[in-house]
């Protein structure tokens, strides 16, 4: 069992859940709809049938490089969208993730103009408002292990240091992407993973995981794993291999 706690601008939410696993990973972490901006119940609603379009665009087009943006429409009617997957994932389970995610979340934030959805293979984001190359801070949500630390003045500081670590890593990577693994004694070590979306730059990238690991002593301190994620980059860690090979 995991703990996880959704932060904006907005609300504070904490909140238990059972994460349950499937092969693909097909169960949101967590998913946030926009407060506001809606558009109609009408089935020829032009904007209601571009996002419909462009979720269509992303699902065939984010699998070979595992990551896409796009917009589709013109003017008031136009809705900008992303989809990353997990820099490990394989392209049939990048595709089969971001299809369900852009089902999901379209039914679940039904009529929203804004949403995303983080899952554990990939994340989908979509607004009327173009995002690209801006970080996205104002969404996030913290998971962390119910496990603690055995030692956690020698954990913590490992487990920040790896971190910082792929984070720079990442910002040097094509897929923005990094994942590796620090030794604590003979019999345990840290797994990590570290991710940005591609439409930001290296220095916002970086930027964007600093300001995300600095957030590790709230999220998950002493805590055997957790993850911080926000709607431009994330990182992970645990105290077992998660990454596939």
């Amino acid at each position: 069992m995991s703990s996880f706690k959704f932060t904006s601008s907005l609300i504070n939410i904490l909140f238990f859940v059972l994460l349950l696993h499937t092969v693909f990973g097909a169960n949101p972490i967590y998913q946030i709809c926009s407060t506001s901006d809606n558009f109609t119940t009408r089935n020829d609603d032009p904007y209601g049938t571009n996002l419909k379009k462009l979720m269509g665009y992303l699902s065939y087009s984010t699998p070979p490089s595992g990551f896409s943006f796009s917009s589709m429409g013109n003017n008031k009617y136009r809705p900008y969208g992303l989809a990353l997957c997990r820099g490990d994932v394989s392209d049939i389970d990048c595709g089969s993730c971001v299809i369900e995610a852009a089902s999901q979340v379209r039914q679940y934030c039904l009529y929203n103009k804004s949403a995303i959805t983080w899952y554990d293979n990939c994340l989908v984001k979509y607004s009327n408002k173009n995002f690209s190359g801006q970080i996205d801070f104002q969404n996030v949500v913290y998971a962390w292990s119910f496990q603690n630390a055995s030692d956690p003045t020698t954990f913590n500081p490992k487990a920040r240091k790896l971190l910082r670590a792929l984070a720079r890593r990442a910002t040097e990577s094509q897929k923005m992407y990094a994942a590796g693994i620090s030794k604590l004694g003979e019999s345990l070590s840290i797994y990590g993973l570290v991710q940005c979306t591609r439409d930001l730059s290296g220095n916002d990238c970086n930027s964007c995981l600093q300001d995300a690991i600095k957030l590790q002593p709230e999220c998950c301190d002493g805590k055997q794993g957790g993850r911080v994620m926000t709607g431009s980059c994330y990182f992970r860690y645990e105290t077992y291999p998660f990454v596939k090979a």
